[in-house]
């Protein structure tokens, strides 16, 4: 049975709620791989080191800041003296206020435990935070007095004592202890800083927000002198001193925090207000952008894209290609790389010559409206770990990370693009904050620690540090900063934000209202199941719907060998223009232009002058200009007119002084071209490089089959095997859901009552029979009971009988020992049927695999 007041963690543990049980395991989720089988094993695993380093991460400034308070406070700690530390002797309303909540927040992480007359840090918590020469607090604060004296002789402690003014004790540990009381008295202390020199007090100050240590000479100043001899100085060192921790806080007012930060920063001063419609536009607009790179993306890689490289990715010199394709630069376009490879768009092809190219599933998103495709690119992106952003940066080895490449997975990714966009939705529709406002937020909620000791100067005298506070300004490359930085920047590419604010869709996007600031900023709100984020992103393409503009059926045809396009066309519209004509230039219009090249390309796709004019008259606005008209006649009357077959190569053309005009042109010694007829011109290259030769020098050839009919030059798409998007590597484990947490909670109690139901006392050591030795082993408490066959069967039986549980120890098919309290019902053929306290359900067990029975007491269950 548990005490009034907890002795350790396990203790208090029974003491919860199935609720508050609940709440620890959600927090941390890594303590249910696996299911703990009882409280004590919960708390245990609690107390490891990885499991704690975690949970420390995870706590906001304030908590942080209270559990470092914790690690310099007594063991146990009073909440007064606690209050103490983290308001001063003048106090601080905004702490008092906080405070009570960050015990509880960590309390209910089972890093402190006990009540508040005897709080007590978890053991490995304290080891993390407590201050030490190799790892210095980020309070600040050095060692203790006792700490810091305990190489120290007992006659140096004597004279400490008398320099300070205070009578002489009879051992080291009274001598410490009135030091310790010196230090720790305000008014006393106050007194002997008064006859302090100005130069020793200019020391204090400049050690007093840490680091507390500094390098002294062999023959120190006077007025370091004088702090030495009275122990404000004591040695840490050949050459080293330190601030004892007493000192300090009495130097400090009592504060173990330079700058608590009991409230996170506030965004609202911060924000700018916007016409949230003209924000929703420009998102709009964005997100169709997006869609159209990602188009143009798939168009580039078409007939297959860049070969990957022998340690996986793309090259710098392929990335650059599809930046200059893309019309971007290389960052932006290692983003819509990865974008596209996120949702399965793109993929390598497994095959021996590996190359990347469009997936099955690209060309089935093509074919979407641009409302759901738009919902499939955010939907990839949102829970995506790879980071575009480290593309170019080195790895550990110092080798470039290659787009699409291995080790660009930021665990953490996810979690920020969630905070982030969630932060951007507590503001009111169409407000957005400065990106220094909003990562200072981020820092509040999980504030980074140096790890890093401080260099100790080699002065004279004790030299000033900065303080290595994690709740202090964090550097600006830090690895979740980048990542919120990155979000701003690729929600913006997306259309999820438009001038930097939350757009409608956007909001939808992450479960919020579309047209209210979301509630609860205090906690960060978590990531979107995979079900919950289907749902909102639909919501979001319904939103975005309306905004986005309609596909035009028409262009503008000019008669400088131009057509504008007024807007986005329809995509049959679109690729067939695209054949006919170059993009000249993209923006709101894009510009198509027409040239011989382009006009031959659309005649080698198989199109007639004649269906191309009428193409033309059909979907433009305005007459098709006579240079068009006149431009394709011409390509079109002398294309074809040279035929190219293989044979190696051959040329036919019903006109022999065209013939005779090739042979003559010195440009056409590379082709190396004989004749075999009046009519016919051999070659030794092959067909496609005839082609080129013969296009380069302004003829128009057309390829013909074997048959001596026109083939139509219409390049097959390349398509990898069907491939499934990359797997997000995650930060730790999934959070628990509520039929796990419920399971869990119950199956822990159930453990924690076999583990601790107390048991009827033994009748002692077995006698020896026939057929078994004497029992003489020891009973040790907890241990799994051990009975023969025939006194289990018999303790069973009785069992049954009286409908009373029992206690046995159980050994599983996979040889996992266990113990379980249970509750006989039927016993035959060599099984107990029972029910199961521990699993909560009737199992029936092998007589067999049941080492020992024991009776539990009356009042046990």
């Amino acid at each position: 049975m548990t005490t009034a007041t907890p002795r350790t963690l396990a203790e208090e543990l029974r003491t919860r709620s199935d609720d508050g049980l609940a709440g620890l395991l959600r927090a941390r989720p890594d303590l249910l791989n696996p299911v703990p089988g009882d409280l004590t094993q919960l708390a245990t695993r609690a107390g490891t080191r990885a499991s704690v380093v975690r949970a420390v991460e995870r706590l906001d400034a304030f908590a942080l800041q209270t559990a470092e308070a914790l690690a310099v406070a007594p063991d146990p700690c009073p909440y007064p003296t606690l209050a103490a530390l983290m308001a001063g002797d003048a106090g601080d309303a905004a702490v008092a206020a906080a405070l009570p909540g960050a015990v509880a927040e960590l309390r209910a992480q089972a890093l402190v435990w006990g009540p508040d007359d005897r709080l007590r840090l978890v053991r490995t918590a304290r080891e993390l935070l407590t201050p030490s020469p190799a790892r210095p607090s980020p309070t600040g604060l050095g060692p203790t007095v006792a700490e810091a004296t305990a190489g120290t002789s007992p006659g140096r402690l004597q004279e400490l004592l008398a320099a300070a003014g205070l009578p002489g004790t009879h051992d080291p540990v009274s001598a410490v202890a009135a030091l310790t009381d010196l230090f720790s008295d305000r008014a006393r202390m106050a007194a002997l800083l008064d006859a302090a020199p100005a130069e020793a007090v200019a020391v204090l100050d400049r050690l007093l927000w840490g680091p507390p240590y500094g390098a002294v000479t062999d023959r120190p100043a006077a007025h370091l002198t004088w702090l030495l001899d009275r122990g404000l100085l004591l040695p840490a060192g050949a050459r080293n001193v330190v601030l004892p921790r007493e000192a300090a806080l009495h130097l400090r007012a009592g504060r173990a925090h330079h700058a608590p930060e009991p409230t996170p920063p506030d965004l609202a001063p911060a924000a700018t207000a916007r016409d949230p419609q003209l924000v929703d536009n420009t998102a709009a607009g964005q997100a169709f952008t997006a869609l159209a790179t990602i188009e143009e993306l798939l168009k580039e890689w078409d007939l297959g894209g860049p070969p990957v490289l022998r340690a996986g990715g793309l090259s710098v010199r392929d990335l650059k290609r599809t930046a200059t394709a893309l019309d971007t630069t290389e960052q932006l376009a290692a983003f819509w790389l990865e974008l596209a490879y996120a949702a399965g768009l793109i993929a390598s092809d497994g095959e021996a010559d590996e190359r990347y190219a469009a997936t099955p599933a690209a060309e089935e998103w093509l074919q979407l409206p641009d409302p759901e495709r738009w919902s499939i690119l955010v939907t990839a992106w949102l829970p995506a770990t790879r980071a575009p952003g480290v593309v170019g940066t080195a790895d550990t080895k110092g080798r470039a990370l290659a787009a699409l490449g291995p080790h660009l997975d930021r665990s953490p990714a996810p979690e920020v693009r969630h905070r982030v966009l969630s932060l951007l939705a507590t503001l009111p529709p169409g407000s957005s904050v400065p990106e220094p406002a909003l990562l200072a937020r981020l820092r509040w909620e999980r504030p980074l620690r140096a790890a890093a000791p401080a260099a100790q100067p080699p002065a004279s005298a004790p030299a000033p540090a900065s303080p290595d506070a994690p709740t202090g300004p964090a550097p600006v490359d830090d690895l979740r900063s980048r990542l919120a930085q990155w979000t701003l920047t690729e929600a913006e590419l997306l259309g999820v934000t438009g001038r930097g604010a939350l757009a409608a869709h956007g909001r939808a996007l992450i479960g919020a209202a579309p047209d209210a600031p979301m509630a609860g900023t205090e906690e960060p709100s978590r990531p979107l199941t995979p079900a919950e984020a289907a749902t909102a992103a639909g919501r979001a393409a319904v939103l975005l719907a309306p905004l986005l503009p309609e596909p035009l059926d028409h262009v503008l045809l000019q008669a400088d060998l131009t057509a504008v396009a007024p807007g986005p066309l329809q995509r049959p519209l679109a690729e067939a223009l695209g054949t006919l004509a170059d993009i000249e230039s993209k923006g709101g219009a894009t510009v198509y232009r027409f040239t011989p090249g382009s006009v031959r390309r659309a005649l080698d796709a198989g199109r007639s002058a004649a269906e191309l004019q009428e193409f033309l008259t059909a979907h433009s606005r305005t007459p098709v200009p006579q240079p068009l008209a006149y431009l394709i006649d011409d390509v079109a009357r002398r294309h074809g007119q040279l035929r190219v077959g293989a044979a190696t190569a051959y040329v036919r053309c019903d006109d022999d002084a065209l013939l005779s005009e090739i042979l003559a042109d010195r440009r056409a010694a590379a082709l190396r071209l004989r004749r075999l007829a009046p009519t016919v011109l051999a070659a030794q290259s092959a067909p496609d490089q005839l082609l080129d030769g013969l296009r380069a020098m302004g003829f128009a050839p057309a390829a013909e089959s074997a048959a001596g009919d026109v083939l139509i030059a219409r390049a097959d798409a390349y398509r990898t095997p069907p491939r499934t998007a990359p797997t997000p590597v995650p930060d730790g484990p999934p959070p628990p859901d509520t039929t796990l947490l419920t399971a869990a909670v119950r199956a822990i109690r159930a453990g924690d009552l076999a583990a601790t139901a107390e048991r009827k006392p033994s009748p002692g050591p077995r006698p020896a029979t026939p057929s078994t030795p004497a029992d003489t082993s020891p009973r040790t408490p907890g241990a799994l009971p051990r009975t023969t066959s025939a006194e289990t069967l018999a303790t069973m039986q009785a069992a049954v009988l009286t409908s009373s549980p029992v206690w046995i120890g159980y050994v599983n098919a996979d040889g996992a020992a266990s113990q379980r309290v249970i509750a006989p019902v039927r016993v035959e053929g060599g099984f107990v049927t029972a029910y199961d306290h521990t699993s909560d359900e009737v199992r029936t067990y092998p007589l067999h695999r049941i080492t020992g029975v024991a009776e539990l007491a009356d009042d046990a269950v």
